[in-house]
């Protein structure tokens, strides 16, 4: 009998919306990392995990793992994040966890509590990074790939230091990092998602399987003019900074439909910034991301060049300061082909798509654990809002695809 027959679906929805009447107020979900809401959130997981026969216990860097000793060491891995964002949507990254609990119900059910393999249940630690910025951090410290300096300093609205922030969850920073040790048998990992986008919306299927996570080149332009009366200054004389920046906003979208990509200018600020000046400094933020490192590195390549001549035809000056990068992460091509076919035998129809944003998988894949991601559709292509949401009929669909993908890469790795 096949995987997905040893699931419960509706058992999955009914304790979503569970949650979202724990964690949610009118406003969205607000289960941030390492606060009391998130602590709550870990109980109530905890509390659905009591009933299985599996070991549960916190890392080093605060992730939860849920062990279901098989006839093997070797592991499937299954991964997620309860937290969110301030005011999130009610499915992201919680579905991943609660779909799959439930496949290792399904797993006791089928195999009388033993399987061929271990398979490990992880809520990776604060996903989102919505309070400290810092996103991934449960999982880059597990993978080793934690910047320990930068990640040391960073502070939230408050001013309260990640790590103060950890030890009140009894996590010491200091450590993070032998939480590595988890992936000692690791041999695949799976992750199911809400896409967070539109593509599977406007192709109108339920699926997909995911390719990779886009790398990311993330940068400050810096324009810098003269400031000069509003007034009393000739169109023809003024070093407008702001006029520079304003001719890459176009110039973007030229770029990334050219290669292939997005880019997007996400913030911008001007200085002096009164109505009575010429623009004498203009900052704008560039975020470039693609699924192919050659791509990538030519937008990055063809957004300096374009910068570059728009100062020079606005007579300004312009640097690039990079904020922050990460390559792209090809996920494993078998695992890519197990998530598809599991797709096709349960709806009958699959689209392969990359991942725009970044999710725990990259980290795990750059660890070299061989990892693939499951995208199930989102309504309105929306995510990280209140009015996130998904067909319930596609929640039912994407449990019982994902069951399938975790029998089939159990039979892989054994």
């Amino acid at each position: 009998m096949p995987m997905n027959a040893f699931v419960d679906p509706r058992r999955t929805i009914a304790e979503l919306k569970e949650l979202r009447s724990l964690t949610s107020d009118e406003n969205g979900a607000q289960r941030v990392a390492f606060t009391k809401t998130w602590v709550e959130t870990r109980a109530w997981l905890r509390s659905k995990l009591a009933d299985l026969p599996v070991e549960t216990h916190v890392d080093q860097a605060g992730n939860l793992w849920s062990t279901l000793k098989g006839k093997s060491e070797r592991a499937l891995l299954i991964g997620g994040h309860m937290d969110s964002v301030p005011n999130g949507g009610w499915l992201d990254g919680c579905l991943n966890v609660l779909a799959g609990l439930e496949v290792l119900r399904g797993l006791c059910d089928r195999y009388g509590g033993s399987p061929p393999v271990t398979v490990r249940l992880v809520d990776w630690a604060d996903e989102e990074g919505a309070r400290f910025g810092k996103s991934l951090f449960g999982s880059s410290a597990c993978s080793g790939s934690l910047d320990m300096a930068e990640a040391r300093g960073l502070k939230d609205r408050d001013g309260v230091r990640l790590p103060d922030a950890l030890r009140e969850v009894g996590v010491d920073f200091e450590n993070v990092k032998s939480s590595g040790s988890e992936l000692r048998h690791a041999a695949a990992y799976l992750e199911l998602h809400i896409e967070q986008g539109p593509v599977l919306l406007d192709l109108g299927l339920p699926l997909g399987a995911v390719l990779g996570t886009f790398g990311v080149e993330r940068h400050a332009i810096t324009f810098r003019g003269q400031a000069a009366h509003s007034g009393s200054t000739p169109m023809n004389r003024r070093r407008d900074a702001l006029l520079a920046a304003s001719l890459m906003s176009p110039e973007i979208y030229t770029i990334a439909n050219r290669n292939g990509g997005v880019c997007t200018i996400g913030s911008c600020t001007t200085k002096p910034g009164i109505v009575t000046s010429v623009v004498e400094e203009c900052r704008i933020t560039l975020d470039q991301r693609h699924l192919d490192p050659e791509a990538l590195g030519r937008m990055l390549a063809e957004a300096r060049e374009a910068s570059e001549r728009h100062a020079r035809a606005c007579d300004v000056s312009v640097g690039w300061e990079r904020i922050w990068q990460i390559e792209p992460i090809p996920f494993n091509p078998e695992l890519i082909a197990l998530c598809e076919s599991s797709i096709l035998e349960t709806y009958g129809q699959v689209h392969r798509l990359p991942s725009g944003p970044l999710h725990d998988a990259a980290e795990v894949a750059r660890s070299g654990v061989p990892t693939v991601m499951m995208f199930v559709q989102s309504l309105h292509g929306i995510s990280h809002n209140k009015i996130e949401d998904t067909r319930e009929e596609h929640l039912e669909l994407c449990v019982r695809a994902f069951a399938r993908l975790a029998d089939k890469a159990i039979a892989w790795i054994g």
